[in-house]
């Protein structure tokens, strides 16, 4: 295959959780110029609907669907609903994610515990085995799971969210046995990005970071890895997790 069309996404299907805003909406709109159709969700409707807007103005097609991905009965409605509109799913991306602090560990309750697991680990699992299986029975296809720096470096206040993630990652590697070769399952672990949520961070956290690119990543500059593991420029990666984090020690 020539290099040029490495990264081609022509044709292709992609779903993205939290796909209304973040990494997650720069992924689905990377993913449209590429040429992929794409498949918004998240828990709001009116939002997902505004970048499926975005999307078809670039001359793709785009679906918005609203679910909370920490509730299993509200996955397979949609698993199926995007099976309905485009007949395949190709990319899978778990990035849908919530990550509230807590002032102690004592503190922390049941339902926060829950919610924070039900959101960042379960209901990946429950979405990839879905549209895994499906993938696994036809083409193939890519998933690709969004964690976090977290998992790796976690911090008692935010102890659930990087259990979870690193859950998650752990779930990348069993995934990619139980689906592969024709599915391809990876993470991305992203640092400390410029989101909507960036604007609740002190100043020095948005001016400068520990890594040694010592500034916090633009969410447009996740989309290359993301086009990476979703293209077949990564036919022969699975398995992986691959910082996204501008090099923190």
């Amino acid at each position: 295959m020539h290099n040029a069309n490495l990264f081609d996404l022509s044709g292709k299907i992609a779903l993205v959780t939290g796909g209304s805003r973040g990494l997650g909406r720069e992924i689905a709109l990377g993913f449209a110029r590429a040429g992929a159709d794409i498949a918004i969700t998240s828990r709001k409707l009116d939002a997902c609907r505004k970048v499926a807007t975005e999307i078809e103005s670039l001359g793709r097609q785009a679906m918005a669907w609203p679910c909370h991905v920490g509730h299993w009965d509200e996955i397979e409605p949609l698993v199926d609903a995007v099976y309905a509109r485009f007949g395949r799913i190709d990319i899978l991306v778990n990035n849908a994610g919530m990550s509230p602090l807590v002032r102690s560990l004592a503190e922390a309750d049941e339902a926060l515990f829950d919610k924070i697991v039900g959101v960042n680990f379960k209901g990946p699992f429950r979405l990839s085995a879905l549209v895994g299986e499906r993938m696994a029975g036809g083409d193939g296809g890519s998933i690709i799971n969004i964690s976090s720096t977290g998992a790796i470096r976690p911090e008692p206040h935010f102890a659930i969210y990087a259990g979870a993630k690193a859950a998650l990652n752990a779930l990348t590697t069993a995934l990619s046995f139980a689906y592969g070769p024709k599915v391809r399952v990876n993470t991305i672990s992203p640092g400390q990005f410029l989101t909507d949520i960036a604007k609740s961070w002190p100043i020095e956290r948005r001016v400068r970071t520990a890594g040694a690119i010592p500034r916090c990543g633009l969410p447009s500059e996740i989309v290359s890895t993301a086009l990476y593991l979703a293209s077949p420029a990564s036919s022969y990666t699975t398995g992986a997790i691959v910082r996204v984090d501008g090099g923190l020690p």
